[in-house]
């Protein structure tokens, strides 16, 4: 439904945001991880025409999103990163007003979607109730209705559990997965967890480059006895030459994990795969390459 085909992205003061990305996806919820500065918002805002690509190609659903941006966005709703709400209005006034710059002209056709909207992410009991005083997570869910407003067949969220205390994040991951059906849900993120509970399907971004993409249990699987595990009481006995993934406090002990192929040195004990060792794999792969890459440059002048 959504065709993304090698898009590049270059802004003025010379970053190379987007790097030949190409991803193919269906109707579900797809999650885009990375870190901060990846790549991920220039993405999310070049698929929703806010900003042009240097080349490349998207398709929705049969739409070239590129040259015909108009037609894209009847199509496509968008939950930003930084969502801004006017604090004195209630949440009633301001969609129905949303539902008006959507081109839904008729009071009453307008009237019922912005009471349907509301219900959808259990808001409508609040639809009174000035957005200034809404929690976190209820600016999140309206925005959610905002981005529903004509059945769009893309939903693009960025980083939209970011804040969210643990009983928000659950409601609002609840109401992500119900939306989703019938439509792509495009997810950014630089939450694992996120990820590994809602989508079925994945890449990760990495400046401006998709590192590894694929369901995260077949990503999980290729990494299966490669994952190290070690108690460690300080941080002077992580050896620089481990590929190391983690060392964090567990339960009061700190604790080291690292990617291997054999065990990496006495102490170390072989552990299940997580989706946290793919993504923090993939960054260490990249950096890698580009290492070499670099050093390869080096050696060459």
């Amino acid at each position: 439904m959504l065709s993304i085909q090698n898009l590049n992205k270059t802004y003025g003061n010379g970053i190379r945001a987007l790097r030949d990305i190409s991803l193919e996806i269906e109707s579900g919820i797809f999650g885009l991880l990375g870190p901060n500065g990846a790549g991920k918002s220039s993405l999310m805002r070049t698929l929703a025409t806010l900003q042009p690509a240097d080349s490349g190609a998207i398709t929705l659903a049969g739409i070239d999103v590129l040259s015909d941006p108009l037609s894209a966005r009847r199509q496509l709703g968008y939950l930003p990163q930084d969502f801004g709400v006017y604090p004195y209005v209630s949440a009633e006034e301001l969609l129905n007003q949303l539902a008006v710059f959507k081109g839904f002209t008729k009071a009453k056709q307008r009237k019922e979607m912005v009471a349907y909207q509301l219900a959808i992410v259990n808001l409508y009991e609040q639809r009174s109730q000035k957005l200034g005083t809404f929690s976190g997570g209820m600016r999140q869910r309206f925005g959610i209705a905002q981005a529903l407003l004509g059945s769009p067949k893309l939903i693009i969220v960025d980083e939209p559990t970011a804040g969210l205390d643990p009983t928000e994040r659950i409601r609002f991951q609840n109401i992500l997965a119900e939306i989703s059906q019938n439509r792509v849900l495009l997810l950014s993120t630089h939450i694992v967890e996120d990820v590994a509970e809602l989508c079925p399907k994945m890449a990760i971004l990495k400046k401006g480059e998709i590192v590894r993409q694929g369901s995260p249990r077949s990503l999980i699987a290729a990494l299966q006895g490669q994952i190290w595990a070690k108690q460690v009481e300080r941080e002077a006995e992580i050896d620089p030459a481990w590929q190391l993934i983690t060392a964090r406090m567990l339960q009061g002990k700190r604790h080291a994990r690292v990617w291997s192929e054999a065990q990496p040195a006495k102490g170390f004990e072989r552990v299940e795969a997580d989706l946290n060792d793919v993504y923090f794999t993939a960054l260490i792969e990249q950096s890698a390459s580009v290492s070499q890459q670099v050093n390869h440059k080096a050696l060459a002048s």
